[in-house]
């Protein structure tokens, strides 16, 4: 498959998971936790390195060797916030510890901190939907993504001849 259908992919997969983070954040109330906000950044680069390099093997400014290498650097963001929306749905179910910053203490005292800002926990879930919480959700979807984008890449796998030209 052309690699410029792939960037696509990838770089719109992460572009939605970020609009429905933000949705979920502004629109619905939902606040994300510490862990919430180091998913996000994988997505961003993906964004990036997807959406961007499609744009400029487009207008021609790289050519296809460099856009394979962007695409692959968008599948392995994807893999990154997999990782990291995992080990967050591992903390939520109190399978391994999280980080001590979101899961310790509720009331620690210090001089950074903004007393009026709610406390967000990485360890307690906001919602659960068939019983996965975002960060698990953020973990199959972007593990298959990725998964189904390296396959694409490297040809293992087709879609129809219509959808690659």
């Amino acid at each position: 498959m052309r690699e410029d259908k792939v960037a696509i992919l990838a770089g719109s997969y992460s572009l939605a998971m970020i609009l429905g983070a933000l949705f979920f954040q502004y629109v619905l109330g939902v606040l994300p936790c510490e862990m919430c906000h180091w998913q996000r950044w994988p997505h961003d680069g993906a964004i990036v390195a997807g959406l961007g390099g499609v744009i400029l093997y487009y207008t021609r400014v790289i050519d296809r060797d460099a856009l394979r290498l962007l695409v692959w650097i968008a599948i392995v963001m994807i893999l990154a916030t997999a990782l990291i929306g995992g080990y967050q749905a591992l903390v939520e179910w109190k399978i391994v510890a999280g980080p001590e910053s979101c899961t310790g203490p509720r009331f620690v005292l210090s001089a950074k901190m903004d007393l009026n800002a709610p406390v967000v926990r990485c360890d307690t879930p906001a919602f659960r939907l068939f019983g996965l919480s975002l960060a698990g959700f953020n973990f199959l979807f972007s593990t298959g993504v990725a998964l189904i984008s390296g396959l694409l890449l490297t040809k293992v796998i087709k879609l129809p001849y219509a959808w690659a030209k």
